[in-house]
């Protein structure tokens, strides 16, 4: 596990970060999103829809990185790098502890009709930090 710097660890309490992907054709897509930090395992893990591009772009090149900056400086951020597993979340449970830390926000009405979710976990293999 790749640690992350106490210097820039409160960073991963942020509301938001922008993940990276690469599509089948090596196009880069970045997306702002929710996101939730498991101190216990040094991981990023994210909910997103199945239908999305993003998605789509992990299920065939599971790498990515994900950016966060800090909302007082944005000139100190941290970049996390790593491999992305894919899981089904089709019981919304994941879903549900990303909308808690958003206010209670339920994920499913987010969701068109015949979408899924899936628990996206980026596991750092470097983690970049710029700024103190």
């Amino acid at each position: 596990m790749t640690s992350i710097p106490a210097s820039h660890r409160l960073l991963l309490d942020a509301q938001v970060g922008v993940l990276a992907t690469v599509s089948a054709t090596g196009a880069p897509q970045a997306t702002a999103l929710w996101f939730l930090f498991d101190e216990a395992d040094g991981a990023v893990r994210f909910s997103l829809n199945t239908a999305r591009q993003k998605t789509k772009n992990l299920r065939t090149r599971p790498e990515a990185s994900f950016l966060v900056l800090d909302p007082a400086n944005p000139y100190r951020t941290i970049e996390l790098r790593g491999s992305v597993e894919v899981a089904p979340d089709d019981d919304y449970a994941f879903a549900a502890q990303v909308g808690a830390k958003y206010g209670g926000v339920d994920l499913r009405t987010m969701d068109q009709p015949g979408e899924t979710r899936v628990v996206a976990t980026l596991r750092p293999r470097k983690v970049l930090t710029w700024g103190e």
